[in-house]
């Protein structure tokens, strides 16, 4: 799926969507709850990996092969003691050409970034960079872990309020047709509960419990599946 077709179907959608199709395929869900610098930012792109190991060089590096439309991730560890990206980094990205940032870390120099509207993810903010210079590992520009999840340039990274989710690009297409299906099924269901039909009755809630009561093993999950339901899978 090339990055203009990702960036349309992912206007949609939302990551709650697409974490739902991960499960009806039967796939990791790999989320992380990283948030944005300014609520209501997205970002959808592949993955460019780098490992922060306390210099700035590794993300100029990254972006040399980056390409327009792909998301830096920047790996620190989660550590929580200082700041791996700032301003310069991020209009760095944004004059390259990128769809925005994750940071498995902290950033710092938040006003400017907020100024310069580019999505940025992490963890949070503290004012003081790296006092560290640790050895580099050989694949630092090939992998990256996000919380507990490894990724690369074969992943896709895509974000909202919700947080950061992390997909295989090759699988891109049927995700998104699932989460297209989620979401239909969602928005009929949200306007009948406006027009009056309540969720418990769209989804035969009183039959399940009735269900239940003969086999106690029966769970909501195999009854939604059974109605069409897509509020859990």
């Amino acid at each position: 799926m090339d990055q203009h077709v990702l960036a349309q179907r992912f206007a949609t959608l939302t990551t709650a969507h697409l974490a739902d199709a991960c499960l009806r395929a039967r796939l990791p869900v790999r989320c992380v709850p990283l948030r944005p610098v300014v609520p209501g930012m997205r970002l959808a792109g592949r993955v460019v990996p780098a490992r922060h190991v306390g210099s700035v060089d590794v993300f100029l590096e990254a972006l040399e092969a980056a390409e327009p439309g792909d998301v830096l991730v920047a790996d620190n560890g989660g550590r929580l003691d200082e700041a791996c990206v700032g301003d310069l980094v991020v209009l760095e990205a944004q004059a390259a050409g990128l769809s925005g940032l994750v940071v498995w870390g902290l950033h710092r120099d938040t006003t400017d970034i907020r100024a310069i509207g580019l999505p940025l993810f992490s963890l949070g903010a503290t004012p003081t960079g790296p006092q560290r210079l640790d050895p580099r590992p050989a694949d630092a520009l090939t992998a990256a872990t996000v919380g507990e999840w490894p990724v690369s340039g074969e992943d896709l990274a895509l974000a909202d309020d919700d947080g950061v989710l992390l997909l295989p690009a090759a699988q891109a297409a049927e995700l998104f047709t699932l989460a297209e299906t989620i979401r239909d099924t969602e928005r009929r269901q949200a306007d009948l509960i406006r027009a009056g039909s309540p969720l418990r009755a769209q989804l035969g809630f009183a039959d399940y419990l009735a269900a239940r009561r003969r086999d106690p093993a029966l769970t909501f999950r195999e009854h939604l599946r059974a109605t069409g339901g897509a509020i859990e899978e």
